[in-house]
């Protein structure tokens, strides 16, 4: 078989013809057979139209329809409600309480917006890390009760995690007290009440959930 090596790549048939010379031994003759392009194409478009379908339609579908029967809740956002079915937030994203009558939940780098959450990304020899650290604790510092708990002095790799250990809520139990002219027992006994056990991890509180449930005393 003689193959014009200038031209033997221009179509598909041609540039394998022109692999098969190459390989084939001396004095053998390797004849490919003849075949269209549609005998690529039609294989390829089925196989673009299947995928397309099964993953694109078929596959959303199944997973949307299992989670909505099996978890309803978190698949429509984990959304928390107050007394009147009006949605408050949900509970996996923090919300910004302002004021001594309310639990106030860890910083946030992102001011607890959703499009811009994010960490901080400051390394601890950063001196604004320093000096943001140091005002937060000097707020927040309670004469009596040690020092400020770790968790309400850093902010979570999102910026908007809702939980905080029972112990950093305790600490703020006598200013919501104080504020809000209840006494220190039945805040305590309303953070008892609120304190979650994860599958894995120590306890937490929802701080959303635990102020709207501070709203209704």
């Amino acid at each position: 078989m003689v193959v014009n090596d200038n031209a033997c790549f221009l179509t598909v048939r041609g540039a394998l013809n022109c692999i098969a010379s190459k390989l084939a031994p001396t004095g053998f003759s390797c004849e490919l057979e003849d075949f269209e392009m549609s005998t690529l194409i039609r294989p390829a478009l089925s196989l673009l139209v299947l995928m397309t379908l099964i993953t694109g339609v078929a596959y959303p579908l199944v997973v949307t329809g299992v989670a909505q029967v099996a978890f309803p809740d978190q698949a429509n956002g984990s959304l928390v409600r107050d007394a009147e079915g009006k949605v408050r937030g949900s509970s996996l994203i923090a919300q910004d309480f302002v004021g001594d009558a309310w639990f106030h939940p860890r910083p946030s780098a992102g001011a607890f917006a959703t499009v811009s959450s994010s960490a901080s990304n400051l390394s601890p020899s950063n001196p604004a890390l320093a000096t943001r650290v140091i005002d937060d604790a000097t707020k927040l510092l309670v004469p009596g009760l040690g020092p400020v708990p770790l968790a309400l002095l850093t902010t979570s790799g999102s910026g908007l995690d809702p939980h905080l250990p029972p112990a950093a809520i305790a600490y703020q139990l006598a200013r919501v007290a104080t504020a809000r002219n209840l006494p220190v027992t039945t805040l305590q006994q309303l953070l008892d009440t609120h304190i979650e056990q994860p599958l894995v991890g120590p306890p937490v509180v929802n701080v959303l959930e635990l102020n709207l449930a501070l709203e209704k005393l």
